[in-house]
């Protein structure tokens, strides 16, 4: 079976866990700090924070930016549950922003028309979660100055863009943002397992998001009320949570980062290859433009005279394992019940009932994508 999305895993990251394992501290010892400065040293954020998930990461950075009851935070409909959810974990209420239906991201256009009706209605959102689609980033330059102009933060959610370039520079170096989040599952450009990690250049936030991270407890004394009583000693400052990475992991994420732009190199030779073999078939593309800026986690097509159900179904006969991304957010009963009908966003929803998430992993050979274009040949021609 050839999976949509696959993990890489050499000796060397076998090696530098099974190092932790036999000679270290398997949480909160040395792999943990190492990683983070590796992350600072590989994006150009000053500050960065290793967590359990990118979840974990994303709620920390609401918490961190004081997002709670009565205010409102808005993000894609076209991304995982976990972009809306992170806000409504702190008690704020959610909209979205519908996408543009080219770069599949949220539409700068349908943003700065929402945001001139909540200007004038007095409901302009506390912060934004902007999501990078697929690895490919949002049009941040625009984004950030409207958001200045109404003090409205932002959190870019870089869950797939681990590798990514924007305006000639890594993603998740937050230059347009206040914070960025990045995510380490098995299927992204890096894994550490599960984990992700919290980047962002202003030190308050950064002290907040450690702080939100680790059960809201300190060992700083300059942070502490009074006197430590010893070394031994550390205080809880405010209620947090234990989203902490351990040392096994961070080993693998540093033994992995090593080789991210080997990675983003061989997906982009994939992709290129995709967007050649696929040109004259009855499908939609994503945008060639992002050849060498995206670190495309995801390659998607959209079916334009093909029934998607069907077309799903032959291709895991096959033993090809394509997927969909994403079921829109609004579409979830749990939503549903909050007030959001589909209908309302209907680029995305356009996207969606069209979109086949095709095989694209390092370890994919050339003969397995030739096997699989073969494959939508056949079934598409």
């Amino acid at each position: 079976m050839i999976s949509y999305g696959k993990h890489s895993v050499n000796q060397q990251d076998i090696q530098a866990v099974v190092d932790v394992l036999e000679n270290q501290f398997l949480t909160q010892g040395s792999q943990v700090p190492a990683f983070e400065k590796a992350l600072c040293d590989y994006t150009g954020a000053a500050f960065c924070t290793a967590v359990n998930s990118g979840t974990s990461g994303l709620h920390v950075a609401c918490l961190a930016l004081g997002i709670g009851k009565g205010d409102i935070v808005w993000t894609s409909p076209n991304s995982f549950a976990a972009s809306a959810n992170c806000a409504l974990y702190c008690g704020a209420s959610v909209s979205f922003v519908d996408i543009d239906p080219s770069t599949r991201n949220m539409s700068v256009e349908l943003f700065l028309l929402k945001l001139e009706d909540a200007r004038r209605s007095n409901t302009l959102p506390k912060a934004l979660v902007v999501v990078h689609f697929a690895g490919s980033s949002c049009e941040m330059e625009t984004i950030r100055h409207q958001c200045k102009l109404h003090d409205i933060a932002i959190i870019e959610d870089a869950a797939h863009a681990l590798g990514a370039q924007y305006n000639g520079k890594p993603v998740g170096g937050c230059e347009f943002s206040d914070l960025a989040v990045l995510s380490f599952h098995p299927v992204k450009s890096i894994t550490t397992a599960e984990g992700g990690a919290v980047t962002t250049n202003n030190p308050d936030l950064a002290q907040q998001v450690l702080l939100y991270a680790k059960h809201g407890i300190t060992r700083d004394n300059t942070l502490m009320q009074g006197d430590a009583d010893g070394p031994w000693y550390y205080q809880q400052l405010c209620l947090g949570y234990n989203y902490r990475m351990s040392d096994i992991q961070a080993a693998l994420g540093i033994s992995q980062l090593a080789r991210l732009d080997e990675f983003i190199v061989k997906r982009r030779h994939l992709v290129a290859r995709y967007l050649k073999l696929l040109q004259d078939l009855p499908v939609r593309l994503p945008l060639a433009a992002d050849l060498n800026t995206s670190s495309w986690h995801l390659f998607m097509i959209e079916l334009t005279e093909h029934e998607r159900a069907a077309v799903y179904q032959q291709l895991h006969e096959k033993d090809i394992a394509v997927n969909v991304h994403y079921i829109p957010i609004h579409f979830h009963p749990y939503y549903q019940s909050l007030g959001f009908k589909q209908g309302e966003y209907p680029n995305a929803e356009q996207f969606y009932y069209h979109a086949l998430t095709l095989p694209l992993y390092v370890d994919l050979t050339d003969e397995q994508q030739d096997y699989v274009v073969s494959v939508l040949h056949d079934i598409l021609s």
